[in-house]
């Protein structure tokens, strides 16, 4: 009988971790659209609620580390929040180590909230961390291949990373450079998504036709 208990428990708890799982993505999903093409106050609202439910969900969209606390903190910085977004991505960057866009989005915050210093050295570690991510799928990771494939990503990242290593830093330009390439790796995971999604329709097609 206490078998039978525990192994009803046991579903049931299942069940209820699949349910807000579900829950959680679907605020994930609706907050990016927001936040890439929409009201930023809408998308942090539904990151908000994802962090409620599971404040160590990682994005399961896409192979590229980005965890719930990087997500409201970009959506406070585009906001212009900087304070909040500032806890938030602190916040995401302890919890994930490898979540490189959560040190690309501190940094920017930094830069903009004047502590320049810590800034340009959270973006250069972010947009570094981000292009060796990109070399490493390119050569070890079977879906490598829809990542980057033009190498545009990367181009951007080095002409980011040599106005940080220039003599004089127009902070302008830089800080515009870094919020163009978080929009721009955004971006990617949905092309990349779509890119695998086709591939895997033609291979089910050709296998039918065969």
């Amino acid at each position: 009988m206490e078998k039978l208990f525990s192994l009803a428990m046991l579903s049931a708890v299942m069940f209820l971790s699949g349910c807000v799982s579900i829950q959680v993505g679907g605020e994930i999903v609706r907050g990016r659209a927001q936040l890439l093409y929409g009201d930023p106050k809408v998308a942090l609202a539904n990151f908000q609620r994802a962090a409620e439910l599971d404040p160590d969900y990682l994005l399961n969209l896409s192979i590229l580390p980005e965890g719930v606390w990087t997500y409201v903190g970009r959506a406070y910085y585009a906001t212009g929040n900087l304070p909040e977004a500032r806890k938030a991505l602190e916040r995401a960057r302890s919890r994930y180590t490898q979540d490189n866009l959560a040190k690309l989005y501190l940094g920017l915050v930094l830069a903009r909230d004047g502590d320049r210093q810590r800034g340009l050295k959270e973006i250069e570690v972010g947009l570094t961390g981000l292009h060796e991510w990109l070399d490493y799928l390119e050569q070890y990771h079977p879906d490598g291949r829809f990542w980057d494939p033009g190498r545009h990503l990367r181009s951007q990242i080095q002409k980011t990373l040599a106005m940080i290593k220039g003599k004089d830093i127009i902070w302008p330009e830089l800080i515009a450079s870094g919020e163009r390439l978080g929009w721009e790796f955004e971006e990617e995971i949905t092309w990349a998504t779509r890119l695998k999604e086709l591939e895997l329709r033609q291979n089910d097609d050709n296998g039918r036709d065969s």
